[in-house]
């Protein structure tokens, strides 16, 4: 061979040999992207899906980067969608080395020809390449991309590349991966397409913003049939499916419609709840899902949550004349704890409002709605039942603070009322006398075994207000310790998660604390009989109030203080459903009280939630048995009593008679007593009733049928002894008054003797200075500085002395 003639074959193949030569070298020193040096599955970072009980999704956290992002192993994606995708990106990807000499020679001819790009010459693995590192659109930039390809067909398995760019690699606008795009555009999995939407999905990295079928599916569908055909020729799919194929029209999924419960979402992600969504106890740091979950199956019921959500709205809208400006609901399963809604405000985004506050989880004043639970522990600790008669009278509890006097909504009082009575139209005084009786310290260590974490200040600090909801405490609290009483006493741990996926697959563990029995079976069926008893609070709600559904329901409402919070909460059998209205910035509203605040709202959400979980009875226990009672006295009827009820009591109660009725002799001819010499003729026995001596004073002001103290002057009475009961109700021994500076010589203390009905005078000693007092033996003394004691006598009667000092 002619010298001169190898001399230009050792050119030529110098020219062609140096680039591969130079890019072999260039590869070699490149180093493999951080991304791909784990076997980690791609999409480290990933978006995190949210969905319903039944797999519906109800929103998508993006990842860090701001896009939607799906991991899924190659093993798991239909076959015809990787064969789409090298059909349309990289036919002989298994053949090059991730450069491919022939498609960038036909690249640069057409160039040429065309004056213009009409096609590049990348291959799969080099946009890979230019996904994990972008380069400038320069010569340099295109070698240093087809160096990093070598490196990475050096570095990596086929399969692995292909899995790497299907996970990498954009298929939309803010779409990384090809299981993202499949979820958004046809709300399927990668390996539930039909050929035809496996093909329209490998159209889309050519150019994801071009093709985006959101702005219209005509390019879109060209390019689908072009995929298509390559397909067809390249024997990657058979000629039958790919003509069936090109008939199918191309339909995307409708987008999804809700509000995409941002407060959920949020108290997930921020590591308040467990992977199982249960509230941590106090103390608790639940690990946080934002860093290892890419899919969360929540317990939520997509339709009962966009029900109640606009339920919220509408009721924040007739109520904003009241000044109401947020809702709060929370619907819990009672059987399994999981939150089947969960409306944190009606509008998040709403700045004027406050609505990035979450209700649900928010401190509140529950009010009324935590004397099921004074009631209960009374049951358990204080031989309540639900006969037993508290008084609701006018009293004062000496605190270390000072005097607590409280007062009923209704601004009255009612005497004697049963447990039934005083629970069903909230009354406080008696829940008062209960938490008085059971005492504080109990009852907040009870409050706190239910699930009240929120409760976390001495009992010295709440007192004996803690009885009428002087505490903060959260509605989700709130409505787990409701559903406890539904289950007969059984605790019940709120969970927000069915399921959790890491970004492998595996499934995430969901830890549930085993349920504790807090409350005795009976006396929570007790409540429970009670809080649904419509009779027993027709005295505070009326007839027909919003409590009052078609199925039975127990339910209880609340109002703060100031009406800054109404709260309903209620359940049946099968569901709790808890309501909080208000305002979040603290302020009250006007007049709203549970019957028309929170009231008609749990009133809808619980009609809707039943149609989820159909009502029924609720299960009566064991060892409880109905009774007659009187319903005066709460005791066993005796041949005066005018009236009976039947009442639910533990099989082992026992009843006393009855002694609030008395039947006495009356001379008809005045009214007052008969006595003995009185004849027949003017003599008729009528029934009376006769109150102990704390209860005489209510009886007399509130004109009980009492029986007369004078006895008829044409025939009076002999030796009637007086009962030797007799005592100062008010102040108690030991009680300490401070004056107020500016007030002092105005401030008073009222002065209250119980006395037997049959009194008709009594004398009261102020230090030794003595007052006569009638009916009904009351008299204010000016808060004088010092020590002073008190002493009340009546018919040779002495009460024990009762000490009080008033510090300047």
């Amino acid at each position: 061979m002619p010298r001169t003639r190898r001399r230009r074959i050792e050119l030529a193949l110098a020219v062609v040999l140096s680039p591969i030569l130079c890019l072999s070298l260039a590869a070699a020193l490149t180093p493999l992207p951080p991304e791909l040096a784990s076997n980690e599955l791609a999409a480290a970072d990933p978006s995190t899906v949210f969905l319903d009980r039944h797999g519906v999704v109800l929103c998508e956290v993006r990842a860090k980067d701001g896009t939607r992002a799906r991991p899924v192993r190659l093993a798991d994606i239909d076959p015809r969608v990787m064969r789409a995708v090298l059909a349309a990106e990289d036919k002989r990807f298994s053949l090059h080395p991730g450069v491919d000499p022939i498609a960038i020679a036909r690249a640069a001819g057409q160039a040429l020809f065309a004056r213009g790009i009409v096609s590049g010459g990348s291959t799969l693995t080099q946009q890979l390449a230019r996904t994990l590192v972008p380069r400038p659109r320069t010569v340099v930039g295109k070698l240093r991309e087809m160096a990093l390809a070598l490196r990475i067909e050096a570095s990596l398995s086929k399969p692995r590349i292909l899995e790497e760019y299907l996970n990498r690699v954009a298929f939309g606008p803010s779409l990384r991966g090809v299981e993202a795009a499949s979820r958004f555009y046809f709300d399927k999995s990668t390996r539930d397409l039909s050929l035809a939407e496996a093909a329209a999905l490998a159209s889309l990295p050519r150019g994801p913003t071009l093709y985006d079928p959101r702005r219209g599916t005509d390019l879109l569908k060209r390019r689908r049939d072009r995929v298509l055909e390559r397909m067809r020729a390249a024997r990657l799919a058979d000629p039958e499916d790919v003509d069936r194929a090109l008939g199918e029209p191309l339909v995307l999924a409708p987008r999804g419609s809700g509000l995409g419960i941002p407060h959920l979402r949020q108290a997930i992600l921020s590591g308040r709840w467990g992977f199982g969504g249960v509230v941590p106890l106090a103390g608790a740091q639940p690990p946080s899902v934002d860093q290892r979950a890419t899919s969360i199956t929540t317990t939520l019921d997509r339709g009962l949550q966009r029900e109640i959500e606009i339920l919220a709205i509408q009721t924040v809208e007739r109520l904003a004349p009241r000044h109401v400006t947020a809702a709060s609901v929370v619907v819990l399963d009672n059987e399994t704890g999981e939150i089947l809604a969960y409306v944190g405000s009606p509008d998040i985004e709403n700045e004027a409002r406050l609505g990035h506050n979450d209700g649900v989880l928010a401190k509140r004043q529950p009010g009324s709605t935590l004397k099921p639970f004074v009631y209960g522990l009374g049951m358990e600790i204080g031989s309540f039942t639900a006969a037993t008669i508290l008084p609701d009278v006018d009293l004062h509890f000496p605190t270390p603070d000072g005097d607590y006097h409280p007062n009923n909504y209704d601004g009255r009082f009612h005497g004697p009322v049963r447990v039934r009575e005083a629970l069903a139209s909230s009354f406080n005084v008696p829940a008062v006398v209960a938490a008085s009786r059971v005492g504080p310290e109990r009852l907040l260590a009870r409050l706190r075994d239910l699930g009240f974490a929120s409760l976390d200040r001495s009992a010295r600090d709440y007192g004996l207000a803690l009885a009428l909801g002087d505490g903060e405490v959260r509605l989700l609290e709130l409505a787990t310790a409701y559903a406890t009483l539904a289950r007969g006493g059984l605790t019940v741990s709120p969970r927000a998660i069915r399921e959790a996926h890491a970004a492998t697959g595996e499934p995430l563990p969901l830890p549930a604390p085993p349920p504790r029995r807090v409350l005795d079976p009976r006396a929570a069926y007790v409540l429970t009989h009670i809080l649904a008893d419509r009779h027993a609070r027709l005295a505070t709600f009326g007839e027909n109030s919003v409590l009052e559904l078609p199925f039975p329901v127990a339910a209880k409402t609340g109002t703060s203080k100031g009406f800054r919070d109404n709260v309903t909460v209620g359940f049946t059998p099968s569901v709790t459903v808890a309501v909080w209205v208000g305002n979040f910035d603290g302020s009250p509203m006007s007049g709203v009280s549970g019957v028309t605040g929170a009231g008609p709202l749990f009133h809808d959400a619980m009609l809707a939630a039943s149609r989820l979980y159909p009502a029924r009875d609720f299960e009566r226990p064991e060892g409880l048995v109905d009774v007659d009672i009187c319903p005066l006295s709460g005791a066993r009827p005796g041949p005066d009593c005018p009236h009976r009820r039947s009442e639910l009591l533990p099989r082992e109660t026992s009843l006393a008679t009855c002694d609030m009725h008395e039947r006495v002799r009356i001379d008809r001819r005045n009214g007052l007593r008969a006595g003995p010499a009185c004849p027949d003729a003017s003599i008729e026995a009528r029934i009376f009733e006769r109150y102990p001596p704390e209860l005489t004073s209510w009886a007399e002001n509130a004109s009980r049928p009492v029986a007369p103290r004078g006895s008829s002057p044409f025939c009076p009475e002999t030796d009637r002894a007086l009962p030797s009961r007799i005592r100062i109700a008010f102040p108690p021994n030991g009680a300490r008054f401070v004056r107020d500076g500016a007030l002092a010589a105005e401030e008073a203390i009222r002065v209250r003797i119980n006395a037997p009905s049959e009194a008709r005078t009594v004398r009261l000693l102020v230090d030794g200075r003595a007052f006569i007092l009638t009916p009904p033996f009351e008299r204010s003394l000016p808060l004088v500085p010092g020590e002073h004691t008190l002493v009340v006598e009546a018919d040779g009667i002495t009460s024990e002395p009762v000490r009080y000092s008033v510090d300047r």
